[in-house]
């Protein structure tokens, strides 16, 4: 499993980017998927987990409602959709897979076997 996230960047707050989630060696489909985040000074923190065909996802409370997290097993591609975005979502992203509990994500970071490299989110306010 190679995971790479995408899409980060610089956007005014109240705006939206659309973050990817992918695996070159296209086998994404096996695996739960979660997003995390960590801000400068600060600990990883759980965004969103989505289940390995996506019929179980979720979102922390800090993004509900703002947030949402799809994927298609067809494409083997996971997103990460963030609308009115607020500067305290800056960060950078990271896209983890578990192959345990792929029924049913979890929110627990040590759960995760695969993690890709984050992708920069810039919100300015």
């Amino acid at each position: 499993v190679q995971l790479q996230a995408s899409g980060g960047g610089l956007v005014q707050a109240g705006g939206s980017l659309r973050l990817s989630c992918s695996d070159s060696a296209r086998t994404l489909h096996r695996y739960a998927v979660g997003w995390f985040r960590q801000a400068p000074g600060k600990e990883r923190e759980f965004v969103a987990a989505a289940s390995w065909n996506g019929l179980v996802r979720y979102c922390a409370d800090s993004v509900k409602g703002r947030f949402n997290v799809t994927r298609d097993t067809v494409v083997d591609m996971v997103w990460l959709d963030m609308n009115n975005l607020k500067p305290e979502d800056t960060a950078v992203y990271f896209c983890a897979a578990d192959r345990g509990t792929v029924t049913n994500p979890t929110r627990n970071e040590d759960e995760y076997d695969f993690w890709g490299q984050g992708t920069q989110v810039t919100v300015q306010g």
